[in-house]
């Protein structure tokens, strides 16, 4: 036990008081240089003068996970069948909820024990893991974090870069290709990255919330008027188990953004509403994804890939969309990328306050994300190994963890009078069954379920859906060569039906009836020849 935690002993101690309705406490905060420390404890639960309220916290919530989910989550439901996949998506959908319901929970006894938690945190889901199960748990969280952060501001930046490339290839067949759009995003998206924390650009993510649900309305009209041509000529993929785990990375990364909860949790007035806004975010989600996934499997089949986007036929509603979901993720990348500037700053000592020192670190962060863009420039096989991977872990197996051994430890504290971290025996003894037995099922699906996708992920990117980093490309040839391809999806079984009636050659992509693993027997090329 360290002496910060003794000196913060009995403060703990006495919350356990149910007849306590208002604890002043001495707790040794200069409030003129932190006033967004400055609250009150009552009844228990910890309110700050001044932050966002849970309907705000909702919209952050959505707008973090919304967008790349919308465009990947059709695809995943293709490759696990509709009723295997609808089902996959249910289970994942109230793990995730639970999960950040646990996690809120976990959160917001922090600041009424430990009244340092009170100040600005860099890294509050770190500090969760810390309070639960000490400080190789915290250093193994930050780890984790940092990894899932980073990987998914590469799938932001990666879809953001080749919905632009679409939007304007469709007007202009010279523009550059995506590996040069990722540099110019990075370039753009650099000042925004200099802000502190989610409350100075909560009107980012507003819009980027606003900017889905405008995508998802034009996804369902665009694959609503599709389906007529091509319903009848929609194509079913063979199922194999390999589909299955790579759809269950990509269902996980679609209601996983839990890695920045803790941080929108830390900047809420009242942090014990984070539960309203958790159920109110997934209902949200679930509400978005729906319609359009089944519209999108109903219409298109197995002509799906790693978009919807390029699927739907009428071009003003394609080239809308397109713009919709790539504005979603320019927004939302300056949620997503905060948490892992705080945290590299904490590591290197940056002081909070505006300087040079946190240009320098954020600038170079930026050129880590831009130089891995460029180098897996293919979204899909990204975002399947980060839901696969690490955002498995924090999504789904952390939070039921956390919560266990942060309620157990509560306990034991308040048994014994000390702060003192519980075994894995004294965490089960003090945990009500019912919780125990579901926050296991909840830990045993991630774990089992992240292990085969991972594999099936890694698979995916070192062989079917292998491409040449930016790098070592011709970023010239590739400009030009780019222009001989399309951005429409054309459905059917042989990627050939075309909703306004045109010759499929000039119009369409070029298929991939392997997409999904199976073969046609050599005919790939009989309606292009």
């Amino acid at each position: 036990m360290t002496k910060k935690d003794a000196s913060n002993n009995n403060f703990a101690l006495d919350l356990s008081n149910d007849s306590l309705k208002k604890t002043p406490v001495d707790d040794g905060i200069d409030y003129e240089r932190h006033p967004e420390a400055k609250g009150e404890v009552i009844n228990g639960e910890f309110i700050k003068d001044s932050g966002m309220n849970w309907v705000v916290a909702a919209l952050f919530l959505v707008g973090d996970m919304a967008g790349g989910g919308i465009v990947a989550l059709p695809t995943a439901v293709q490759q696990c069948g509709f009723v295997g996949g609808i089902i996959l998506c249910i289970i994942m959908a109230l793990c995730a909820t639970v999960s950040a319901v646990l996690l809120g929970k976990s959160w917001e006894h922090l600041p009424v024990r430990w009244p340092e938690y009170r100040l600005h945190c860099r890294k509050p889901y770190a500090e969760i893991g810390y309070r639960a199960l000490g400080h190789r748990v915290k250093t193994s969280v930050s780890v984790c974090l940092n990894i899932t952060q980073f990987g998914i501001c590469v799938v932001f930046l990666l879809l953001a870069a080749k919905n632009i490339h679409d939007f304007v290839f469709s007007f202009w067949s010279g523009v550059p290709g995506v590996c040069v759009i990722i540099l110019v995003l990075g370039i753009a998206l650099l000042p925004i990255s200099f802000l502190k924390s989610p409350e100075d650009f909560w009107w980012a993510i507003v819009a980027g919330m606003f900017s889905t649900a405008i995508a998802v309305a034009l996804i369902i009209v665009g694959a609503s008027s599709d389906y007529a041509t091509c319903n009848p000529q929609r194509h079913e993929p063979t199922f194999n188990i390999f589909n299955l785990f790579v759809a269950f990375g990509t269902v996980v990364f679609t209601f996983g953004g839990h890695s920045t909860f803790p941080t929108i949790q830390h900047d809420m007035t009242r942090p014990s509403q984070f539960t309203k806004s958790s159920i109110t975010a997934f209902i949200t989600i679930c509400i978005f994804y729906a319609p359009v996934v089944i519209v999108a499997y109903l219409s298109y089949g197995d002509s799906l890939r790693d978009s919807v986007i390029p699927s739907i036929q009428t071009e003003w509603i394609q080239q809308a969309v397109n713009m919709m979901i790539a504005a979603h993720c320019i927004l939302t990348l300056t949620l997503m990328i905060n948490p892992l500037n705080q945290e590299t700053e904490e590591f290197f000592n940056v002081p909070h306050h505006f300087g040079v020192k946190r240009i320098t670190v954020r600038a170079a962060m930026m050129c880590a994300i831009v130089f891995m863009a460029e180098t897996v420039p293919n979204f899909g096989p990204v975002l399947n190994l980060m839901g696969a991977s690490t955002v498995t872990l924090t999504c789904v197996i952390f939070p039921s963890i956390f919560y266990l051994f942060i309620k157990a430890n509560e306990k034991k504290s308040a048994e014994t009078g000390r702060e003192e971290l519980c075994s894995f025996r004294e965490m089960v003894d003090r945990t009500d069954r019912r919780v125990l037995v579901l926050c296991t099922c909840i830990v045993i699906v991630g774990i089992l379920g992240g292990i085969a996708a991972t594999v099936s992920a890694v698979r995916e990117i070192t062989t079917t859906s292998f491409e040449v980093p930016c790098y070592m490309r011709n970023l010239i040839a590739q400009a030009q060569n780019g222009s001989s391809e399309t951005s429409t999806n054309c459905c059917g079984a042989f990627q050939n039906i075309t909703v306004s009636g045109k010759a499929p050659a000039g119009y369409c992509s070029k298929p991939n009836l392997d997409y999904y693993g199976h073969w046609y027997d050599g005919e790939q090329q009989k309606w292009w020849e």
